[in-house]
């Protein structure tokens, strides 16, 4: 087992231009790497085909809600019997919309996201060879890997994948082979495994991102000098060792339930007449467990893509970050907020009306410190000297979904008004934009501008800017009408019975066009990533005295730009880079950028 210390005294002892102290074969190099910087890609690959899969499911459900009387006859030759004469059928509908939720939530925008950056840039924006323990980063991989493997062979079973929501809501889910939902047999079964997988590779990921934030800092970089990404990415770490136990305590439960006929959440059940022998149990204690996980979840999600967006405007408006302080604590008090809010998600279980307005004063004040950023954000723009490249312009989109989503928060943040809008569309478009579409703006971001650190080579910014425009148009034609479809309830096969909402039938079908053009806008970025990777421009460098070459294609100051174009296993050929100043010195004492491992000169202004 190779350990960041390890690698560490290897350089030390004089193998400064050697990737490894033995020789790596394909496996050890590209299957079981122990590298941050493989585990890195291995995470943003699998991550991506992922994000295909469930924008992919959208767009099959989208077709029953955009022309629930028209027939598909493709849609027979792809899913077989769930589709037959080319209208997918109840159950299968119920079982799209549940995976579709499951994988984006948590195996694109969790593991995909945090996965890739926290693995990409903690060891080389702290100034350390790896990671705390490079072996379990690998398997923090390998149980990711797992989880999507087992969640992707749920689909090929007879009965069909898991189809009783991504909330995994019992009474429903909570009874094997059920005539209720075939959803709820063995396809659900397996999406309880691949969450147990999945929880066990956040577990194993976020104690090694918090142990090498803490440890293994370059000399000179103390907490205050560390690049908001760092920040970011520690304390979303913390937040999923904290509640996605729960999580896995709760689908554990379940699982009993299930197999064992125990009564953690099941009472007083009748099917077909007959009571089944189930006593005792709630199945509100299930979603109180659910979500203890599931509203800091939302801020797993979002606060990386929070850094990211940070640190990119920062560079690209070649000013310091406004308000860095500021900006902080105002994570460090979203985290602590994110925990006292759980119970906003159930106004509608008969909650007590005083109790319900703890959550809602708590979840209102979650607002102040996300306005914080906004403010800070927008202070960084004001006046700089903004280059408008591709990560550039996904970051103000970012910004934008932001704003846009966190309005309608503060609406739902209201008891009196969320049990009217409850399960509504109102909800889906709060939560697809400020959760969902804002966290991809962020990924996107983070992607075109360390794609060069990456792999050495730039994504083409002719495509990066079509797929901006086309994502950023599309999102907001998908998910800003549904504001407006007054009490639509969400999750619905058909609307046709119902005359109240025959008058949305039009915008139904101009969300799904719109859902289908930016479906392949994505694939436009694919094509443009995979393509970079071997056929993209050259990120040209100079070369130095130790042979290698580098390169700062953005002009940035944090470190991972100080360390050769060459992804050596340790990064640094020599030694680690000595910090001496924050990242954010863009335009100060007459320099348009001071990389932070440059020393303080007489005279100079400090800003951190």
């Amino acid at each position: 087992m190779q350990t960041a210390q390890s690698i560490e005294n290897a350089h030390a002892q004089g193998h400064s231009g050697v990737e490894h102290p033995h020789e790596e074969t394909f496996l050890t190099k590209y299957i079981f790497s122990q590298d941050h910087k493989m585990i890195s890609k291995q995470f943003l690959i699998t991550g991506m085909l992922w994000a295909i899969i469930g924008g992919f499911l959208s767009i099959l459900f989208r077709l029953q809600l955009g022309w629930p009387n028209e027939t598909f006859p493709f849609l027979e030759s792809i899913l077989g019997k769930w589709a037959e004469g080319g209208k997918i059928s109840q159950e299968f509908y119920n079982a799209l919309i549940t995976m579709h939720g499951t994988i984006l939530v948590f195996f694109v925008l969790t593991g995909g996201l945090s996965g890739t950056f926290a693995n990409f840039l903690i060891p080389y924006q702290i100034g350390a060879r790896d990671m705390a323990s490079p072996f379990v980063n690998m398997l923090s991989y390998w149980f990711f890997f797992s989880a999507s493997m087992v969640l992707l062979f749920s689909f090929f079973i007879q009965t069909g994948p898991a189809s009783g929501g991504w909330t995994a809501y019992p009474p429903l889910n909570g009874m094997r082979n059920t005539a209720i939902n075939l959803g709820s047999g063995l396809g659900f079964d397996l999406w309880i495994l691949a969450m147990a997988l999945f929880i066990i590779s956040v577990l194993l990921g976020g104690l090694n991102y918090v142990a090498t934030v803490l440890n293994l800092r370059t000399k000179g970089m103390n907490m205050m000098k560390m690049p908001l990404t760092i920040w970011a990415l520690m304390f979303t770490a913390i937040i999923g060792l904290l509640s996605f136990p729960a999580l896995l305590a709760g689908v554990v439960l379940l699982e009993f339930d299930r197999l064992l006929d125990t009564s953690f959440y099941l009472n007083n059940i009748v099917i077909n007449g007959h009571l089944l022998g189930y006593k005792g149990g709630s199945p509100i204690l299930f979603q109180h467990l659910f979500w203890f996980l599931g509203h800091p979840e939302v801020y797993i999600i979002i606060i990386p893509a929070m850094g990211i967006v940070s640190e990119v405007l920062s560079v690209h408006s070649r000013k310091p970050i406004f308000g860095y302080k500021a900006m902080v604590f105002s994570i460090m008090t979203i985290l602590i907020l994110s925990f006292l809010v759980w119970a906003h998600h159930m106004f509608v279980t008969g909650l007590n009306p005083n109790l319900g307005a703890v959550f809602a004063l708590f979840t209102l004040l979650i607002a102040i410190p996300s306005a914080i950023k906004v403010f800070n954000w927008i202070g960084t723009l004001w006046r700089g000297k903004i280059r408008l490249t591709s990560a550039a312009l996904f970051a103000i989109g970012f910004v934008s979904m932001f704003i846009s989503g966190g309005l309608t928060g503060i609406i739902l943040g209201n008891s009196t008004l969320d049990i009217q809008l409850h399960d509504t569309m109102f909800v889906v478009a709060h939560f697809h934009i400020v959760m969902g579409v804002a966290a991809f703006f962020g990924m996107f971001a983070g992607v075109y501008h360390w794609f060069p650190r990456m792999y050495g080579r730039f994504m083409n910014e002719t495509l990066g800017q079509i797929h901006f425009y086309i994502t950023l148009i599309g999102a907001y034609c998908i998910f800003f009408p549904m504001h407006f479809m007054t009490g639509l309830p969400r999750r619905y096969y058909s609307y046709a019975n119902f005359d109240t909402f025959n008058n949305f039938d039009h915008l139904a079908s101009f969300i799904s066009i719109s859902a289908i053009v930016v479906f392949i806008g994505q694939l436009i970025f694919v094509v443009n990533f995979f393509y970079s990777i071997f056929k993209g421009r050259k990120l040209e460098g100079v070369k130095h005295e130790d042979g290698y070459e580098y390169a700062n294609p953005w002009e940035a100051n944090s470190l991972e730009w100080t360390a050769p174009i060459d992804r050596l296993h340790g990064n640094w050929p020599g030694e680690i880079p000595t910090v001496h100043r924050w990242g954010y010195d863009y335009n100060v004492n007459g320099r348009e950028f001071t990389p932070q491992n440059e020393p303080i000169r007489p005279g100079e202004v400090v800003n951190g």
